[in-house]
């Protein structure tokens, strides 16, 4: 408890030495009390710090879920109704969906709880209590070091689960996490559900409108939302799907406030945002801007527009490849947006100044810390350097052969089986679990978009990386075809059983040797080129230290100079329950350029385009929004959408809850702007933004389209 307490002050101390950045930081959510909650209160908060969160009574944070720590919910209703982004169901939409009933396109309600559908999930994590164990896993890590056990902080993190599982045995699931690159050990309690059911979610029309196009983009018009039901045993424990099963009866339940946000109103946001490295090098984000970056974008792009293709032309390949496009689409939106405000905000150039050279004044003022540190930032700078060209060759690989060939899962599989039968001859259809693993992995792909993918691929693996990394079948192959990668493309997908599903269910319900797959083209191309290759060059080059421990090294020592000079360290992301703040307001991206803070559906009517599949409506949805009757959900003749605030938060707070200044749901979280894409490791105070959907969008669509009136019953609702 004296640890925990000394941390807190050190902590808090930090917060109040910084006011003018109070909106930045994504707070531990047990750590929100002391001159932090007041800094709050100051901005507009009318909540005590232990409303918001309390290990021993009922606060806020009971109703704030991690989707296995992917996304936030929070619950809004005592029968178990529980609320995240329409993006966060995506892949349960896709899988629930056939060519008959595809749910993507035509959403789904539940009009009665028989009709609510189980879907496949992870987990839904409710946090019960937060212990820091700093000085018990730093003692473990050290001794562990000390004997240089391999792979020593998995081992760690191995025997304190084990030994606070114990502990806590029959409440619950304990996770170890650490903070500020191993400085502080935490450990989190949480009660696991697993019987999670799709309730309602409204067509990717409505919830994604704009698409790719207006992601990460503000204004925005997106109604992003699903609705879920979590159910518990009959006595109220967690438990796998049974049709026995009854609505969890939560701690906690959200009231939505459907009285609307203005320019100047606190907002907070509580999730669980996945990461961030706010305190990396200055080369650190030197190499993601200009190596590893640029490369991502440009493969994803590429893939994007081989599906787009094959999607006009055939719409089942639409409905099959929209989970992956989805997830493509996201990240190079992502990468773009981050060279774009690295480039613009020269964040490099920011970090020099605001970290290294004032880590380097400290560590030269003392002579004990320049004797330790003298050298670090110079050193590390120096391996970024070493090792430039064999990550950017490890890049290449990555994005080609490794995200560029996706039947290598299978013939892999079919290899290891066969090899491990310890018999001459095997029938691999005799194995139930590899042609399950072969169904699915063909059901989720369309073997003509695979095939232009891997030609591309395999294209661009021959002009990118280095002939030593190929092998010596690709490099044979490469010489027996003078360099023509298309030849070479067609010999391997010709010769292949993997290429053709019916004839690879006909080879593998016959016997064959091992040696008979493991000589397949396709399998030879992808055991010639290995990840070892890779390592064993860069592992010379970094010669004993590791580049990500020279980068931990440097982050350890930024953190004991901030402390020293009590400066404001919020830790980084890492899944576990944050809370930031800020308050709603406009942007102004560009020079003379000022954008309001809100959007309605007058702005979707701007931009819907039938012609155009991403700004298309259905006609009923089209029809709803020209007609303007927003009820009791909306405000002066206008139905608000969308909202921006100056929270602070990052992938894995899609879907968290925005409250208002008593705690109230007004909105979720699911998107932020392109200004503000290098925010994982640089917030820029004036551009970072939360783009949230207004929670009246979310009741209208519910109460005028979904006719979800039994939905409607279950929830909270005031107007003030």
């Amino acid at each position: 408890m004296k640890l925990r307490k000394l941390f807190c002050a050190a902590l808090l101390m930090a917060a109040a030495a910084a006011p003018a950045l109070a909106d930045e930081g994504m707070w531990l959510v047990n750590m929100i009390e002391g001159k932090l909650h007041k800094q709050m209160a100051a901005a507009g908060l009318k909540l005590k710090s232990n409303v918001l969160y309390d290990e021993n009574n009922v606060s806020l944070s009971d109703a704030v879920v991690s989707l296995a720590f992917g996304c936030s919910g929070s619950m809004i209703s005592n029968d178990g109704l529980m609320i995240t982004n329409h993006h966060c169901a995506y892949g349960d939409l896709h899988a629930l969906s056939t060519p008959e009933h595809n749910y993507l396109e035509d959403g789904f309600c539940a009009l009665q709880r028989k009709d609510e559908m189980p879907v496949h999930s992870e987990g839904i994590y409710f946090l019960k209590k937060v212990v820091d164990i700093t000085d018990e896993v730093q003692h473990l890590r050290d001794s562990f070091q000390v004997e240089k056990r391999p792979m020593a902080m998995r081992r760690v993190y191995a025997v304190i689960e084990s030994k606070y599982q114990k502990i806590y045995e029959g409440q619950g699931e304990v996770i170890c996490t650490s903070y500020w690159s191993g400085q502080r050990y935490m450990i989190a309690l949480y009660e696991v559900y697993k019987d999670v059911r799709l309730v309602a979610a409204p067509p990717v029309c409505m919830a994604s409108f704009g698409a790719e196009v207006d992601n990460w983009e503000w204004p925005q018009q997106k109604c992003d939302f699903t609705i879920y039901r979590i159910y518990t045993a009959p006595d109220g424990s967690p438990a796998e799907y049974s049709p026995d099963n009854v609505p969890l009866h939560p701690k906690r339940v959200l009231t939505i406030n459907a009285g609307g946000l203005h320019d100047g109103d606190f907002v907070m946001v509580m999730g669980y945002p996945g990461r961030t490295d706010r305190y990396a090098s200055s080369f650190a984000v030197h190499n993601t801007a200009s190596q590893v970056n640029p490369v991502q974008a440009f493969y994803r792009k590429e893939q994007m527009k081989i599906i787009d293709k094959w999607s006009n032309l055939d719409s089942k390949v639409r409905l099959l490849y929209a989970d992956r496009y989805f997830m493509l689409s996201n990240v190079q939106e992502i990468r773009e947006g981050e060279i774009y405000c690295y480039n613009r905000f020269d964040v490099p150039a920011i970090k020099r100044r605001t970290q290294e050279e004032p880590l380097q004044a400290w560590i030269d003022a003392d002579p004990e810390r320049k004797a330790q540190w003298g050298t670090l930032i110079p050193d590390l700078e120096k391996k970024y350097k070493d090792l430039e060209w064999i990550n950017q060759q490890i890049n290449y690989y990555r994005e080609t052969l490794v995200n560029g060939y996706r039947l290598g899962r299978v013939s892999s599989t079919v290899t290891r089986t066969a090899a491990k039968a310890g018999a001459p001859e095997v029938v691999i259809a005799d194995s139930a679990s590899v042609m399950r693993q072969m169904d699915r992995n063909y059901s989720q792909i369309d073997l003509r978009v695979e095939r232009e993918i891997f030609d591309f691929s395999l294209r661009e693996y021959f002009n990118h990386v280095d002939r030593q990394f190929w092998g010596t079948f690709l490099q044979g192959l490469y010489d027996q075809f003078e360099g023509n990668a298309a030849a070479i493309s067609e010999y391997l997908w010709s010769n292949s059983i993997y290429s053709d599903e019916a004839r690879l269910r006909a080879t593998l319900a016959e016997a064959h040797t091992p040696e008979f797959y493991a000589q397949d083209p396709l399998q030879q191309m992808f055991a010639s080129v290995s990840m070892l290759a890779f390592n064993k060059v860069r592992n010379e080059i970094e010669a004993g230290q590791s580049l990500s421990q020279a980068e931990t090294k440097y982050k350890r020592v930024l953190y004991k100079m901030r402390l020293d000079k009590g400066e404001v360290q919020y830790a980084d992301a890492n899944s576990t329950m944050r809370l930031t703040y800020g308050k709603v307001g406009p942007i102004s991206p560009r020079d003379a350029v000022t954008v309001a803070s809100r959007t309605s559906v007058e702005g979707i009517l701007e931009k819907y385009n039938p012609d155009e599949y991403i700004f298309t409506l259905k006609p009923e949805i089209l029809a709803l929004y020209q007609k303007g009757d927003w009820g009791r959900w909306g405000e002066k003749g206008k139905l608000y959408a969308n909202f921006l605030s100056n929270c602070d938060i990052t992938g894995g707070n899609s879907g968290s809850p925005v409250f208002d200044a008593r705690g109230r749901l007004v909105g979720l979280a699911f998107d932020g702007n392109k200004e503000g894409l290098a925010g994982d490791t640089y917030f820029d105070p004036q551009m970072n933004k939360t783009i949230s959907v207004d929670i009246r969008f979310v009741l209208w669509t519910l109460d005028k389209y979904m006719h979800a009136d039994a939905v409607l019953a279950e929830l909270d609702i005031v107007t003030k």
